[in-house]
Parts: structure tokens; sequence; C-alpha cells
């Protein structure tokens, strides 16, 4: 099942998540990687800033987990890239892997990039064509542009559908007055 793209496209993902209204879930997730230089590590994957990046430190496949405590749906990721600063350092095939755990992952996409530069979207599918539910992803580096050792990436964004939970006035649990520090949380008054 694999996918090619000849390059990315260049979108504001913010503005993307809220006219397909998705959530940005990578932060609900625990995250590690298979190597990284000092001071290049997973917060530079994380920290909203495309002129940071997170750099390998080990021979390829590279891997990225993001683990998450229950199982949730997976629309898509988003990954940017910077082929004309990071050149031989850019991913040119990746795989995204799903699964409960390290040892049931299963490809749900097969990426081939042509010297991407911005936010690649990639859509996950099931079999099925149904949106990925699943524990665990894991991006894999496979191979870099011009036979790079070590890798690049400046973001990831991993987004699910954005639920809206609709609040009835007429729900007696809702409208109770709660006592309680905890629960007063949940009352609407």
């Amino acid at each position: 099942m694999a996918t090619k793209f000849c390059g990315c496209q260049t979108f504001d993902v913010d503005k993307f998540e809220k006219e397909k209204q998705l959530r940005e879930i990578g932060s609900q997730a625990v995250w590690s990687l298979s190597s990284c230089k000092i001071g290049f590590g997973i917060e530079n994957l994380l920290d909203s800033n495309t002129s940071s990046f997170w750099q390998s430190d080990d021979a390829t496949p590279h891997y990225i987990n993001i683990q998450f405590k229950r199982k949730m749906y997976i629309s898509d990721v988003c990954i940017y890239m910077d082929f004309k600063n990071d050149e031989s350092y850019t991913p040119n095939k990746m795989s995204i892997r799903a699964g409960s755990h390290f040892h049931d992952l299963l490809e749900v996409e097969l990426v081939e990039l042509a010297e991407p530069n911005g936010w690649l979207y990639i859509p996950l599918r099931d079999r099925h064509d149904k949106m990925v539910k699943t524990f665990m992803l894991q991006i894999v580096i496979i191979s870099n542009h011009q036979n790079g050792k070590d890798t690049h990436l400046r973001q990831i964004r991993v987004h699910t559908p954005n639920t809206q939970v609709e609040l009835n006035p007429n729900n007696p649990v809702i409208t109770q007055n709660f006592s309680s520090v905890d629960m007063k949380q949940f009352s609407i008054r």
C-alpha cells in the first residue's frame, strides 16, 4: 500500500485542524526515539517551531514511537520536513505502523518522497478504509535522500476527529449544584 508523494504541501496546519475539525493528540502520548543527538531530541518535534528539528544518531532505520494510554482514533499524521535546509538528512522513504504494542505493529502507509519541503499530510486508514484505532503508532524512516545516514524531522502532529459533546441543560446530573470541588467542574450553573 505505497503512497507516492512528489513533495509536500505548504499549508497552515493550525487552519487545517480548524477546517477539518481535528484535534492534535500528541500531548496525550508517550514518545520515544531510536536515537537522537544531544540537544536535538523529541522536544524539538513537539515544540511547534519549524526551525528546530529532531536529529537521529545512528544508522537507518530510525524509529519514532508514539504510545497512547487508551485506544485512539487516528485520522492522520502531519510531518514537517525541509529539504532545502536538511538535504541528505531528509527522509525519502517512511513507513507508518499501528498496533497495540511493539510486537504486533502492522504497516498502514508506506510513503515515498521527492525533496519534501513543508507539511506532509498522511491520512491513515485500515484495510476497510476506516480510520485507524490504535494504542501505538510507529514512524519508521527507512532511507534518506542522497543515502544520508542520520535524519531530520522538524514537526509531527497526530490528529483525531474533534468530537463535540452536547450538553443538555435539562439533564439533572449536569445541572445539579455539586458541593465537592471535584464534581463542581461538571456543573453548568
